[in-house]
């Protein structure tokens, strides 16, 4: 199996009952990290000497004993079910952990089950219930609640796998986290232009058939996804590499928000003030595969974090689809190998509607569409189709009246963000009011003919700025 670690992934062959070490591959030797002294975390600004100064400890209950243990630096998901097992309940183990004998026992119970726990570790156990109050201060700061894995509202997608996170710090509803369709999207950092309208447009489809949207709030593909959720009106899910204190990237801290206030949720199975590292990002990504059905992966390097996400995906039975690409494209590259490599297991994103057909999701868009249409008695005129449209697609729709247009000049034009016009644009596809050729876009359908005379002057300058 692929164990996880607070290093990260452990590749195929590695032991999975290393739990505080570094990411490791096939045949490689296993170094565990050993955390400084006074490992436990120092929430909201606490000194990092807390787990040295052993200040008295109040009474806590079960459930803030497993969000105070979580917490313990390079204490992982295995160490943390093999206390559980050798003390009976985690209250037990913080108790045992602050005697004078504590570190000792903890040791000797991880070494019975062939995990080496640092007495560093050990040490910083006892501290756990101490710092709790702090850290309970820091998740009602920032919103958070924290859902433990004996919780009932524990998403039974994430309890299935092997090494489940002992707790999910979530912001948001956690009932996004449990509903019946969910689908993973995930894919490069640096996509194609394509790449980018793809993620958005197969996001829309699956938030429209009612399928969560689970993605790890990276710019690139991951961003599109949860933004073509969005835009559909539809719930998406963000998984975090980091704490919910230093949430990365910076620049998707609106789109987090965005997500909190559709339904959807942020989620980390790390505390808040853990910083982002490489290894976290990782580790987060059998959470992404966990939570979904299947994973869509849109585009992906040689080396992208996606194909670790596939990986999880198809380790834990899930479904893996994954887009082809121009053979000579970088950003296919690892879509176009996991689908060889793959075959037997991966399947190809053939379009929207096969994809929905996959997933098992009921009827192709295509046919909705067509009977759609057939149920119109008549078509609308130019007027009437701008009137029913949201501002930013009817913003989008008077530019292109004056003619072919880049997604760029469009921006510039109606006064929309770049990522608002991709996905205004996708959408207006899907409704077969615009249509992309050699990368300018056109109305078309009942628009199609239609002149800026015909609706009114253009409003923000769209008739300017024609491309030559």
């Amino acid at each position: 199996m692929l164990g996880v670690g607070r290093g990260g992934p452990l590749g195929p062959g590695a032991s999975a009952a290393v739990d505080a070490g570094r990411p490791v591959g096939a045949g490689s030797a296993v170094a565990p990290a050993a955390p400084s002294a006074g490992a436990h975390r120092g929430f909201a600004g606490g000194p990092p000497e807390v787990a040295r100064q052993r200040p008295a400890s109040r009474s806590i209950g079960e459930r803030e004993a497993w969000v105070a243990l979580t917490a313990v630096e390079g204490l992982g998901p295995v160490t943390f079910g093999v206390l559980l097992r050798a003390f009976g309940s985690v209250a037990a183990v913080l108790a045992a952990a602050e005697r004078p004998s504590g570190p000792k026992r903890l040791i000797a119970a991880a070494a019975g089950e062939g995990l080496r726990l640092t007495s560093d570790v050990a040490v910083a156990v006892g501290s756990a219930r101490a710092a709790s109050a702090l850290l309970q201060s820091a998740l009602g700061a920032l919103g958070v609640t924290a859902l433990i894995a004996d919780d009932p509202a524990y998403p039974a997608r994430l309890r299935a796998i092997e090494l489940p996170p002992p707790v999910l710090f979530i912001r948001g509803d956690p009932d996004a986290l449990s509903r019946e369709r969910a689908v993973a999207v995930v894919g490069t950092r640096r996509p194609s232009d394509e790449g980018r309208r793809t993620a958005t447009r197969l996001a829309e489809i699956l938030a429209a058939a009612g399928a969560t949207v689970v993605s790890g709030l990276a710019v690139g593909i991951d961003g599109a996804a949860h933004a073509g959720a969005l835009r559909a009106e539809g719930t998406t899910v963000a998984v975090l590499g980091s704490g919910h204190g230093h949430l990365y990237p910076a620049v998707h801290a609106r789109l987090a928000r965005e997500i909190v206030e559709a339904s959807g949720a942020v989620v980390s199975e790390l505390p808040p003030d853990a910083a982002p590292t490489p290894a976290g990002f990782p580790r987060r990504n059998r959470i992404i595969a966990a939570l979904g059905d299947a994973t869509v992966v849109v585009e992906a390097g040689a080396r992208s974090g996606a194909l670790i996400t596939s990986s999880w995906a198809l380790e834990q039975g899930r479904a893996v689809f994954a887009v082809p690409g121009p053979i000579d494209r970088p950003q296919s590259l690892g879509c176009n190998r996991l689908l060889r490599s793959q075959a037997g297991e991966v399947r190809i994103v053939a379009g929207p509607d096969e994809l929905l057909e996959d997933l098992g999701y009921g009827v192709p868009l295509a046919v909705r569409r067509r009977a759609r249409d057939r149920s119109r008695s008549a078509t609308p005129d130019p007027g009437a189709v701008l009137a029913r449209l949201a501002p930013p697609e009817a913003a989008a729709l008077r530019c292109l009246l004056g003619g072919p247009r880049t997604a760029d000049v469009v921006a510039a034009a109606s006064d929309l963000a770049p990522a608002t016009v991709l996905a205004v644009l996708t959408r207006l596809e899907e409704q077969g009011l615009v249509l992309a050729t050699l990368g300018r876009y056109r109305v078309t359908g009942p628009l199609e003919g239609a002149r800026v005379t015909d609706v009114g002057a253009l409003r923000g300058g769209g008739a300017a700025g024609t491309d030559p």
